[in-house]
């Protein structure tokens, strides 16, 4: 069965795409060649056999110098077939779509970690046909970041931290800073990585720790996410309450003044709308500069 944090681990990399090119690049010091644009791909490695066979996520990443291929795996415990598998996706990506494949392992376990990072060698003794690396994301290359600066500096490898981390205690210290520095960033951004790290997080402390910060009382009413919701549920009852006092009044409500209403945002006038569907004599008086 698959876990919201082994979903979470390479969503991440699904949807921060550059973030997870940056964080490699620094723990792994890779020259990964700087992106220029990125392409979600479809998971399915299936040929015409009836032999089915899936990646987590698949990204392909252009560059100045070429295009890539992120095969992302997120492996929650030790499983010897993927040291078959892993080969397979590689070789068959390559002949797919001809740009090099980069096998990404992601896990929340150290000893899982240990040994995904194993290279798997097919041939002889000393003389592999072939030979394949993984890149590994694990609990023991992907720093613990408590610092609310570090975090801020790099949202991205604190968001990375916290779901890494996210089945031992050291989660817990992660979450505080990780809130302060969403506010940072831009609110879609902020709501995406919300929902990663409640998906990834595993240890019960961690989870009770993630939802306070998360509550009504120190998230909702604070971060700019949950301010664009609270504006947005406004509108949206500002729209109905004027629509259907005219209906309850009796009124015919064109098309076009149903339509113009509901493509408002603007709040206030919105306010101001709501209170002349009490007393215009048609609908399109709520449009009237001067009132009724």
């Amino acid at each position: 069965m698959v876990s919201s944090s082994h979903e979470a681990l390479h969503h991440f990399g699904q949807k921060d795409t550059a973030g997870l090119i940056r964080n490699f690049q620094k723990l792994f010091h890779v020259p990964f060649p700087e992106p220029c644009g990125f392409t979600v791909l479809n998971t399915d490695l299936t040929e015409i056999e009836p032999v089915e066979r899936r990646v987590d996520s698949l990204v392909r990443v252009n560059t100045e110098e070429g295009d890539y291929l992120l095969v992302l795996e997120s492996q929650g415990k030790k499983d010897e077939r993927k040291r078959g598998s892993w080969p397979y996706y590689l070789s068959y990506l390559y002949e797919e779509y001809r740009c090099e494949p980069v096998l990404i392992v992601m896990t929340q376990s150290s000893s899982t970690a240990r040994w995904a990072a194993q290279p798997i060698r097919f041939g002889l003794p000393g003389w592999s046909s072939l030979v394949v690396r993984p890149m590994v994301l694990g609990p023991d290359n992907v720093p613990v970041i408590t610092d609310e600066k570090e975090a801020e500096q790099n949202v991205s490898l604190a968001v990375l931290s916290a779901i890494t981390h996210g089945k031992g205690p050291r989660a817990a210290a992660i979450l505080g800073p990780l809130a302060a520095a969403l506010d940072t960033i831009d609110p879609t951004s902020a709501a995406l990585f919300v929902q990663l790290v409640t998906s990834g997080l595993v240890d019960d402390q961690a989870k009770e720790i993630w939802r306070d910060l998360m509550s009504p009382v120190n998230y909702f009413f604070r971060h700019p996410v949950a301010e664009k919701t609270r504006d947005e549920g406004r509108i949206e009852e500002r729209i109905k309450m004027t629509l259907r006092t005219l209906e309850l009044r009796g009124l015919q409500v064109p098309e076009s003044v149903r339509l113009r209403v509901k493509a408002c945002s603007d709040l206030d006038q919105l306010e101001v709308w709501s209170e002349r569907a009490i007393r215009v004599t048609e609908a399109a008086e709520l449009f009237d500069d001067d009132g009724v």
